[in-house]
């Protein structure tokens, strides 16, 4: 039934329409990501597309395709952002009144994004799915079209036109991987890209904390998960789509979860290596590229998006300075007496170990009277090198306790 469906989506037309909206995003060969995962890493850098994702390929299709009567009436969805600025957009080069419902918990940048385009914007609920029963709400009430953000044939074939900028650009690839949230990316990119090469593999990438489509192949049926908890807010998707997850039954070969930690790792690598940024749902499949079981296989890794506030992208620099052995933290207690510290900027001194932040607090030692607590975070090259610092301070007779 569902390839039946899947045969009348017309990606070469929907690449036509998209012709001046859209732009043709192109590969970036990945040293680093290569390297690490052992294959031929390409990314596909949806994160500099306009609006900062690809979701305005999926929406700009759909709308473009109302009749002049539904275009009138004016549209309505629900995000968590990129698809909400993805339908604004589109909607404001159409000339038709669109209102976006968002999470609560959607990041400021992509609310006032979403604002930019002319977009009248509601906040509703905690996640998608609250959001997204507020807007079926105030559709029924206007008369609004529903553009979903990923459970629609003509989003979907949108989206399957980044299948063939990959293969007109590396025509021999072999596995392209690609972030899950409702799905509607996997199912066009995968459909599109097996019509013209059957042997393609597909792998899709879906937060541990929001695994909504394994959860969905688990039970054979979409079945909506007990909660989310993911910094990957744009895949943060408590229930799969209905489209969606019989086409990715029949066309997705593998799905890989990816942590929090995983995502930071990759922010970093990503942001010093090819000094680009991306959001943490776009981040899943180069974060899945270093899990394959497979060697020297040309791999496509679709970074789906890079709208993130800058806030998020501090946390993301310091925590992945961390998980890389980048960043040490520790505290240790040492007598309240003259030279004490002296000896601890010594030690790190010796180490070649940068001191970025020092605090120094006598009430909170051990021994109050006798001893301080001090706090330190210095800059290191790796892990091994954390291993030699705190050697030496205890071959120096101080105890640390990492933070």
């Amino acid at each position: 039934m569902i390839k039946n469906i899947a045969g009348t989506l017309d990606f070469n037309k929907a690449r036509e329409a998209l012709k001046g909206v859209a732009a043709e995003t192109k590969l970036i060969y990945s040293p680093v990501f290569s390297k690490e995962s052992e294959n031929e890493i390409y990314i596909k850098p949806e994160n500099l597309q306009v609006t900062g994702s690809f979701k305005v390929r999926g929406a700009y299709n759909k709308i473009s395709k109302l009749s002049n009567e539904d275009k009138s009436k004016g549209i309505i969805t629900s995000s968590a952002g990129n698809h909400a600025q993805g339908v604004a957009l589109s909607a404001q080069k159409l000339g038709i009144k669109a209102t976006i419902v968002m999470p609560t918990s959607t990041p400021l940048l992509k609310i006032n994004a979403t604002k930019s385009y002319g977009a009248d914007v509601v906040l509703a609920g905690n996640v998608y799915d609250d959001a997204y029963r507020e807007a079926k709400r105030l559709q029924e009430q206007y008369g609004y079209t529903f553009v979903h953000a990923f459970d629609d044939l003509d989003v979907i074939e949108g989206q399957g036109t980044i299948a063939l900028e990959i293969i007109d650009e590396l025509s021999d690839v072999e596995y392209i991987l690609v972030p899950i949230g409702g799905g509607g990316l996997i199912s066009g990119i995968s459909i599109a890209a097996k019509r013209l090469n059957p042997n393609i593999k597909i792998i899709g990438v879906e937060p541990i904390g929001a695994a909504s489509m394994i959860k969905a192949l688990e039970m054979n049926k979409v079945t909506a998960l007990d909660r989310v908890v993911t910094i990957a807010d744009g895949c943060a998707v408590g229930k799969a789509g209905v489209s969606t997850y019989e086409i990715v039954k029949d066309y997705v070969d593998d799905i890989i979860t990816i942590s929090d930690d995983e995502l930071m790792d990759a922010f970093l690598i990503l942001l010093e290596n090819h000094k680009l940024i991306a959001e943490n749902s776009g981040l899943l499949s180069l974060a899945a590229s270093k899990k394959l079981d497979i060697k020297d296989k040309k791999v496509v890794c679709v970074v789906s998006g890079g709208n993130i506030d800058v806030l998020s992208i501090n946390m993301l620099i310091n925590h992945g300075l961390v998980t890389r052995g980048r960043r040490f933290s520790f505290t240790m207690n040492v007598e309240d007496k003259p030279g004490q510290l002296s000896k601890i900027t010594q030690i790190l001194g010796s180490q070649n170990a940068n001191i970025i932040e020092l605090s120094h607090d006598r009430y909170k030692g051990d021994n109050k009277f006798a001893d301080v607590e001090l706090e330190v975070a210095v800059i290191t090259e790796s892990h091994e090198h954390i291993e030699r610092i705190i050697k030496d301070f205890n071959d120096n007779g101080f105890e640390i306790n990492r933070i």
